[in-house]
């Protein structure tokens, strides 16, 4: 009963008008003295686009307040050639992935393809059940295909720093990390974000303090929220409130799950799993240390190392897609001439439409198709 009462509040639709009147009382102040016509507030995580999409938030919005997605899929930003390995492995062993990876397009072919033409793939929804399978099945050779952010990684670095990995099944590790991610969107020059919704169950594990340099470094207004509309509409209040004020800071909205510190226990766990590189993201190229590989000491079990697949040369986007632009806010899902066409979640061109956190799936399915619908009855 509390859980319920606590999302009937978050849901409340009245709370979250009102909070649209201060928005809108907020913004026309800010029109008023600073003369700025737009803001644009990226939502980091792909669960708050949905949120945004699925409750109708940007409806509520004033015109010039404009929310736009981040690089928070982790499906999303994979490389290609990461999926392309997988694919050559599931030749040799059993990949093991999570469903939303199943379908997501590599250069050549996706994992669902791979299993149509005799490849091993397998759908599991979490490490642990990868290791229950692993050893009910001790004469098959297994590969989990590690894919996520700080959220999901801390499980895997567990089991490998405890010595809990059974000897058939290997890891192709595929993680990236969302700080460094953040720090090269707005070292680009984005001058166009004057705000930013940071991703709360990332937060869970790097703690409130990971996300602070955006406001004291970059002047960017920065608020951890939760994934309730609520949640969304007061982050969206504070930030106006921050560029009102001229007070660029970090917000801890989501004080119920976050804290400033966040999960100690599963820091030191990657810490002594992964070492940071500097590693590829989808579309958007290479990142500076944001991305985990296995340590020296735990290489037995790098799939990579074991396999030796060469994918030989990879394509992230295909020509058209504009994936990579709608992943850094850049473009709108509907501004791809593929959305709601050639490309659907049934038959996807671009990672973006395959993932319940991808940009271009959450508008297909709620609410994007009929935006498409519309601009093809005015063509």
């Amino acid at each position: 009963m509390k859980i319920s009462r606590m999302l009937s509040t978050l849901r409340n639709k009245q709370m979250i008008l009102n909070l649209a009147d201060k928005i809108r009382l907020t913004w026309k102040k800010i029109r008023e003295e600073k003369g700025t016509d737009n803001i644009k507030i990226m939502n980091f995580c792909g669960t708050h686009e949905f949120t945004i999409t699925y409750y109708g938030l940007r409806s509520l919005m004033p015109e010039g307040v404009e929310l736009i997605p981040g690089p928070g899929c982790p499906v999303c930003v994979t490389p290609a050639r990461d999926i392309d390995e997988a694919v050559e492995i599931s030749k040799k062993a059993t990949i093991l992935t999570y469903g939303d990876m199943y379908k997501v397009p590599g250069t050549r072919m996706s994992l669902a393809k791979s299993r149509s033409v005799g490849g091993s793939v397998r759908i599991v929804y979490s490490f642990s059940d990868a290791i229950k399978m692993a050893k009910k099945e001790d004469d098959k050779q297994f590969v989990f295909f590690a894919v996520g952010f700080e959220t999901t990684a801390p499980t895997v670095a567990s089991y490998v720093v405890e010595n809990l990995v059974p000897e058939n099944l290997k890891l192709l590790v595929s993680y990236r990390i969302t700080v460094p991610i953040m720090r090269y969107v707005l070292e680009s020059g984005r001058r166009d974000i004057q705000g930013i919704i940071a991703p709360g169950h990332v937060s869970t594990i790097t703690g409130a303090n990971a996300w602070r340099f955006v406001a004291e470094e970059f002047g960017v207004p920065i608020v951890v929220a939760g994934f309730e509309p609520l949640d969304v509409m007061i982050a969206i209040y504070e930030i106006l409130r921050q560029i009102l004020d001229n007070s660029p800071k970090l917000v801890n909205e989501y004080k119920r799950v976050v804290t400033w510190e966040g999960n100690i226990v599963a820091q030191k766990y990657l810490r002594e799993a992964f070492i940071e590189t500097d590693g590829s993201w989808r579309g958007i190229g290479i990142v500076p240390k944001s991305v985990w590989k296995l340590r020296k000491e735990y290489e037995h079990l790098d799939a990579r190392k074991t396999y030796s697949v060469d994918v030989g040369e990879s394509m992230d986007i295909k020509p058209g897609c504009r994936c990579a632009e709608i992943t850094l806010g850049l473009a709108k899902p509907t501004d791809c001439m593929y959305f709601g066409r050639a490309c659907t979640p049934d038959s996807p061109i671009g990672p973006c439409m395959v993932s319940s956190e991808g940009a271009c799936a959450i508008w297909y399915k709620y609410g994007g198709y009929e935006i498409i619908r519309k601009r093809e009855k005015n063509d």
